[in-house]
């Protein structure tokens, strides 16, 4: 397929992914957490009367898997039953021996938690065969790094603005003989250089940072870019603009705040069932807080709070309510009934499951929106692009993969970003 080609499918699928969610926006913009009631509770009385109908094991079973959530919702709201179709991508991961081949071996895996030993190897997979010297950006320790040249046999190098981590990497690799340099670079710097020839690789890269790769790799013409994104919030913008020229001039786009991109990355991979109990323990806390100080103040509205220590669980509500009263500068009654608020925190907490099942289902379809955007920004500066899964959801529910080979002869297009 022409690279012009590729552009318009890719553009096809963010117009219709675009529409969709702009259609939906008032079910999944408004954050449970912080709005009782969301707007669509009113918009769609018989989907929440069907949520407020499930049992904790029904959520249980659905939070795992939105299709299903998709089928029992579309039945009020038929345009959802479209989602299937707009969050569809090829499998990019080659067979599960190639995998294991392309993943380092526990022994050289130091200092390398289990699940990114595996998720490097799973990416270095996908981008099999390797054939030019490797650039990993925001590398940490090598992890990535040292896992692409025991595979491709490429000189590697890292760029990485933490001193330490430098350090760390650089002993590793020398420590396990391996063809990597980690060197100590600020990539949001001004004017980068960055060397020829040479494939730019970035594996959960945050935000600006792989917004960084894609601007500063194309302008510098790198034969190939491949780029597992991650954390579209960490950005200094507050109104998301997109890269493409496409995006950027359609009519009807899109445009969600900061806050709202954090939704994209609300699916995590299951954790120990200590820590869930204590997750939904603070979340019950803190919502039956946000009881207190609305009572408290007259004020409708939510106050954020920061991170707790958890030793600050081992002292029970009224404690978390009086550190929480003093960070906001509340003054808490003697006559406080923390047994009340307790309650309705656990009542609210179940309301907001309930809700956050269908505000959910828009997790997968607002981060392809957002990574079709990259993938139409990439074809526009000359490059034929891959778009689709390099490992199971399982793994990492960041598993999207954008791998963009320059194509000889093109011309990237005018932009202005910066």
């Amino acid at each position: 397929m022409s690279v012009q080609g590729c552009a318009e499918s890719y553009y096809s699928r963010w117009q219709a992914l675009n529409d969709w969610l702009v259609l939906h926006q008032p079910i999944w913009q408004p954050a449970p957490f912080t709005e009782p009631r969301p707007d669509w509770v009113q918009l769609y009385p018989e989907l929440a009367g069907m949520v407020a109908e499930l049992t904790e094991a029904e959520c249980d079973e659905l939070e795992g898997d939105p299709g299903v959530v998709v089928k029992k919702a579309s039945r009020f709201v038929p345009e959802l039953g479209y989602y299937s179709d707009m969050v569809k991508l090829p499998e990019l991961s080659p067979r599960p021996a190639d995998v294991m081949a392309a993943t380092l071996p526990e022994v050289r895996a130091k200092d390398m938690p289990g699940r990114k030993r595996e998720q490097a190897g799973a990416f270095t997979a996908a981008l099999k065969p390797l054939q030019q010297p490797i650039l990993d950006w925001c590398c940490g320790k090598g992890h990535l790094s040292r896992t692409l040249a025991a595979q491709g046999h490429q000189i590697v190098d890292g760029y990485e603005w933490n001193p330490e981590l430098v350090a760390g990497g650089n002993r590793l690799a020398e420590h396990f003989g391996d063809a990597v340099q980690i060197h100590c670079r600020d990539v949001m710097a001004q004017n980068l250089p960055l060397p020829d020839d040479t494939h730019g690789v970035a594996l959960h890269a945050c935000g600006d940072l792989h917004r960084q790769l894609l601007m500063q790799g194309t302008a510098a013409g790198l034969p190939r870019l491949s780029i597992s994104p991650c954390c579209y919030h960490k950005t200094v913008d507050n109104v998301h603009k997109a890269l493409s020229e496409r995006g950027m001039d359609y009519a009807n786009r899109l445009v969600p705040y900061r806050s709202d991109l954090r939704l994209a990355l609300r699916e995590t991979v299951t954790a120990p069932a200590g820590v869930r109990k204590r997750t939904r323990t603070l979340s019950q806390w803190r919502l039956g807080f946000d009881g207190l100080q609305r009572a408290l103040r007259g004020a409708d509205d939510y106050l954020s709070l920061p991170s707790c220590s958890p030793r600050l669980l081992g002292k029970g509500f009224p404690a978390f309510c009086s550190w929480a009263a003093g960070i906001k500068q509340l003054h808490l009654p003697a006559s406080t009934d923390f047994e009340v608020w307790r309650a309705y925190g656990v009542q609210r907490h179940a309301e907001v499951r309930r809700h956050e099942l269908i505000r959910h289902v828009f997790r997968r379809p607002l981060e392809l929106w957002l990574v079709l955007d990259y993938a139409m920004y990439l074809e526009e500066q000359g490059y034929r692009v891959r778009l689709g899964h390099f490992c199971a959801r399982s793994l990492t529910p960041r598993n999207l993969l954008l791998d963009a080979v320059r194509v000889c002869g093109t011309q990237p297009a005018r932009h202005s970003h910066p």
